[in-house]
Parts: C-alpha cells; structure tokens; sequence
C-alpha cells in the first residue's frame, strides 16, 4: 500500500492521534476516503475521453 511497511503506517497513525486527537482521525480518514474515491472517478472518465482521440491506421485506403 503506497510503499508504506507496517512500523511506518503505525508511526504515522500516532502522529496522527497526536495532533489531530483521537475523536477527529475518524472524520479525517472519511474526508481522505471521499477524496481519493472522487479522484478515481476523475481518472476513469478521462480514460473515456483518452480512447476517442487516438490516432489509428486509415484500413479503408490499403
């Protein structure tokens, strides 16, 4: 996941408890779940966009 070993996701998540407290983590993890699910959705649609602006071979001429 992201390259992370486990002793470093457990550090982070103490940093995290530290400055953001226990009762907000749950908040901040929905907010960045929210987040990254909308920015797959962004890269899915421009993947459909991506296909009808390739370049292909003209067949009909040969």
């Amino acid at each position: 996941m992201f390259g992370f070993s486990v002793p470093e996701l457990i550090l982070i998540l103490i940093i995290g408890i530290i400055i953001f407290g226990p009762n907000r983590l749950p908040d901040i993890g929905r907010f960045l779940g929210k987040g990254l699910n909308e920015l797959r959705k962004v890269s899915a649609e421009k993947e459909k966009f991506k296909e009808p602006f390739t370049i292909t071979e003209k067949k009909e001429k040969e």
